[in-house]
């Protein structure tokens, strides 16, 4: 099963967001971005880094993976 067929509508926006802000970005930036909580957020991460489709980079910056920017492109 592809990753895209386990996101919710709140995932879709995340991935959306990151890849429209174009490179690393903090929890916050990304919640700004998509008009959504930043706890909220930062809860969905762990998911979406399980997923394979974010990265974290240092603490608290996260970016698209490859397989995130194709599921990104998508939505």
């Amino acid at each position: 099963m592809p990753a895209s067929a386990v996101l919710d509508e709140v995932d879709k926006a995340i991935l959306k967001a990151l890849k429209e802000i174009g490179g690393p970005a903090k929890p916050k930036d990304i919640a700004a971005r998509a008009g959504l909580d930043a706890r909220r957020v930062a809860a969905k991460m762990r998911k979406l880094r399980t997923l394979g489709l974010v990265e974290r980079l240092e603490e608290g910056l996260y970016k698209l993976t490859e397989e995130g920017e194709k599921v990104a492109s998508e939505s």
